[in-house]
């Protein structure tokens, strides 16, 4: 089940910031900025479309992009891409963002939703990330240790939606990975959320209405299930312990940009201002972008 390497939101500032600030030297086309105005932006209030999958409504203040746009924006900020990413979602402010990757492993049953022992998948995944550790120290990346869970795992009967986010830390910087899973016919829609673990709770308000507006189009939805679909070989458990699994390996890029913000951190903070004032003027109509019809 391929995953996308989640990046904390500073991480992404981060990236968009350096290429600012070494755009000086190089072609206009080659700045993030550049980057950004190239993408097909919509800008809410509007509908989108993840393909034809899904689709969400974009609020007024976020702006969304697409799947091609999305793998475009992520590989700009070093980080590898599946082909299954399907659309970026982000406030103006840069507060948090979310991207949406749909894995299609076919209908994943829930006979388990009952029998989530939130110890239990914790203590897996803490062996699993230690385990994972050694990767990371391969890639020269710190260490990430598992301290608890954020929000336990918990899952919706009535949406087929299942949520939990664990608590990390790195170098002694706290971490955290926040997990939506959104069932359907014939996979996984996973929408990961990237944020500064400080700015969660201030954050959840929005994102909330952000799943609660998604939905899956017609034959596509986890009730459309027919008998000979396509069955996926696990469950709901196997969703938490496997995608922990997978972003313990993948974060390695967290600790090394630590250090870089640490070390030029006032310069950076200018250049994400000057990312942040672009979102802002895309919002405010500095630049026309293709809207969805509703």
């Amino acid at each position: 089940m391929p995953k996308l390497k989640l990046l904390p939101l500073l991480a992404f500032s981060l990236c968009l910031a350096i290429s600012l600030i070494r755009a000086a030297d190089e072609p206009a086309s080659d700045t993030s900025e550049s980057l950004l105005k190239r993408l097909n932006w919509i800008k809410g209030p509007a509908r989108a479309d993840l393909k034809s999958l899904a689709e969400i409504q974009v609020p007024e203040g976020f702006v969304f992009t697409g799947a091609k746009e999305t793998r475009q924006l992520l590989e700009a900020m070093g980080n590898p891409t599946s082909g299954s990413e399907l659309g970026f979602l982000a406030p103006t402010s840069l507060a948090w963002f979310v991207v949406f990757e749909f894995s299609d492993v076919g209908y994943v049953k829930d006979d388990d939703k009952d029998k989530l022992n939130a110890e239990k998948l914790l203590k897996s995944i803490k062996a699993g990330t230690e385990q994972a550790n050694q990767f990371r120290e391969k890639m020269g990346a710190a260490p990430l240790h598992i301290t608890g869970w954020e929000i336990p795992p918990h899952y919706n009967e009535q949406t087929h939606n299942l949520e939990w986010a664990i608590r990390a830390e790195s170098e002694g910087h706290p971490v955290i990975n926040y997990n939506t899973r959104l069932l359907g016919r014939k996979g996984v829609m996973e929408v990961n959320l990237v944020i500064d673990p400080e700015k969660l709770n201030t954050a959840m308000p929005a994102y909330q209405t952000v799943l609660k507006d998604y939905s899956y189009k017609a034959g596509e939805r986890y009730a459309e299930y027919h008998q000979g679909d396509k069955l996926a070989k696990y469950g709901l458990a196997a969703l938490i312990t496997g995608g922990a699994a997978a972003v313990a390996v993948k974060t390695g890029l967290f600790a090394s940009l630590i250090v870089l913000f640490k070390k030029g951190w006032k310069l950076v903070v200018l250049a994400v201002a000057a990312v942040v004032a672009w979102f802002k003027r895309l919002i405010t109509g500095g630049r026309k972008t293709r809207e969805t019809p509703q």
